[in-house]
């Protein structure tokens, strides 16, 4: 079967089969149904530039990321996927790929604050502007663009860690219509609830430290991307830049993703039931979660995601103190950043992952408790949370 062939072939599959399958056919030699761990640096050439399967040096190209990059566009029905160490690196990858200095991009105005910290320490000083502006409104994002000098339209959906909700196809347009690309940070949703090229974005970025990964034990970063010019400029950054996911790490996110499908299902039947406990709790003022009818962006999330997902944020009336104390008394939600792992997370985002942030426009609200809902026996979630808020 030939590439091409085989790649139409898994991107007609149903997802978890991709899941499973994509990227990688057992072992020829051996039978292997699991890629191997690729540790090495370099490879034999068979004579001056012989080289077998057009491997030559691992930054350039190792097969077990070869593998999970094949798997990643499969997932997202993209031409090409790239994976990196981390999401920042990715994302910074891209950057520079695309953008030169004296270019300008839209972001979020609620963008994880890692995000913020590259653009506005990073970026920024490197001559790329930027504007926030608020994803969730159309008519905010067209206003935000700068006709010809904005490259990338950047959009989390949903966001973090207020779950605000971007129109992937309208702003799409949008950004279309400015001749910028639209770039969505898909880490939130996953591949499994939602598939933003098919809805008109030209890049996808990931953090497959999340739920790609899914087990806390691996940092890395991914961009699935629809056209094979931009492709062509992602390649070459990545292998010039150097910021490239080692085979240990490639080998722990294509297992991840190898049950993506079914821990989803569970992160997101979790959090519905903690987001009825928490909407009926009198210590609570809000429950932020996009599957429910009040949230400003449920009807967009019904259409372009195929459940709400896994993340619950949540404010307090009684103030910033109640929601750290919150964060101190819960057992079996582990107090830590990160996200999008098998266990329960608990955070206070102004104080941990969104610090970076305190005392600009994108400072989040000091009552906000952020949730990562993992595959736990509910009935002990909500224990826990009973307790903590008590």
């Amino acid at each position: 079967m030939s590439e091409q062939t085989q790649a139409d072939t898994e991107k007609a599959a149903g997802f978890e089969t991709r899941a499973i399958h994509a990227g990688y056919d057992p072992d020829p030699m051996t039978g292997a149904v699991i890629p191997p761990i690729y540790a090495t640096s370099t490879y034999k050439q068979d004579g001056v530039g012989g080289m077998r399967g057009g491997y030559e040096y691992s930054r350039s190209a190792n097969p077990t990321r070869t593998a999970l990059e094949g798997c990643l566009a499969a997932l997202e029905q993209g031409e090409r996927a790239f994976a990196f160490a981390s999401g920042l690196a990715a994302e910074d990858t891209l950057l520079r790929a695309l953008c030169k200095p004296g270019d300008h991009v839209v972001i979020p105005d609620d963008a994880y604050g890692g995000t913020y910290r590259l653009f506005a320490k990073v970026e920024q000083p490197w001559g790329l502007e930027y504007t926030p502006a608020q994803v969730a409104d159309v008519d905010a994002v067209r206003a935000a663009i700068q006709p010809g000098r904005t490259r990338i339209v950047w959009v989390e959906t949903p966001t973090n860690p207020l779950l605000n909700v971007a129109d992937i196809e309208a702003i799409a347009a949008v950004a279309h219509e400015a001749g910028a690309l639209l770039v969505v940070d898909n880490t939130f949703a996953s591949p499994y609830l939602q598939q933003p090229l098919s809805l008109g974005a030209d890049v996808v970025v990931h953090s497959t430290t999340k739920y790609c990964g899914g087990h806390s034990d691996v940092v890395g970063g991914a961009l699935v991307v629809k056209d094979l010019e931009v492709a062509e400029k992602v390649g070459f950054h990545q292998n010039s830049i150097g910021a490239v996911a080692g085979p240990f790490d490639a080998w722990l996110v294509l297992r991840g993703l190898k049950t993506l499908g079914i821990r989803m299902d569970r992160h997101c039947d979790n959090a519905e039931r903690v987001v009825a406990f928490l909407k009926d709790h009198p210590a609570v003022s809000q429950v932020i979660y996009p599957g429910l009818e009040e949230h400003p962006g449920h009807e967009v999330a019904s259409r372009q995601m195929k459940r709400y997902g896994g993340i619950v944020s949540f404010r307090l009336h009684a103030g910033e103190q109640k929601a750290l104390d919150t964060c101190a008394r819960a057992t079996v939600f582990t107090l830590g950043e990160s996200l999008g792992g098998v266990e329960s997370l608990i955070e206070h985002p102004g104080r941990m992952t969104h610090a970076s942030v305190a005392g600009t426009d994108l400072e989040v609200p000091a009552d906000l408790i952020r949730l990562s809902v993992g595959i736990e026996t509910v009935e002990d979630l909500i224990a826990d949370l009973d307790q903590a808020l008590a």
